[in-house]
């Protein structure tokens, strides 16, 4: 159902980076780039995400609230895609860890930008 979400981005250039190195295991690359917008994807007709300079020219601002949440396959994907956001420069917002009894499995962590991001697992 969702097409694409996008975060707005203060470095397009390290956003880029930061975001094709954390996906790279998902086969993730830059489908798109127009300059001040870029999609990140990991195959056709998948969903994607777009970062971009935001067109009034402010400051890109992480929404209070708002979070952007990737699906993994197992806890230890979950484990291993927080550890590679660390690796690349995100910060720790949440420790991998059960958050409902047997039901979910999450690690949260912040963006170069602050954006906020969730890798989970349901079950």
């Amino acid at each position: 159902m969702i097409g694409y979400a996008t975060i707005g981005v203060s470095d397009m250039g390290r956003a880029k980076k930061f975001y094709t190195d954390l996906f790279e295991s998902k086969g993730a690359k830059v489908v798109i780039d127009s300059g001040r917008i870029a999609f990140l994807s990991s195959g056709r007709d998948k969903p994607m995400l777009a970062m971009c300079e935001p067109y009034d020219g402010n400051a890109p601002t992480a929404g209070n609230g708002a979070m952007i949440a990737f699906s993994a396959d197992s806890k230890e994907d979950v484990d291993q895609m927080y550890a590679r956001a660390i690796e690349v420069g995100a910060t720790d917002d949440g420790k991998p860890g059960q958050r409902i009894p047997d039901r979910f499995y999450g690690a949260y962590v912040r963006d170069p930008d602050n954006n906020k991001l969730c890798f989970f697992v349901f079950g």
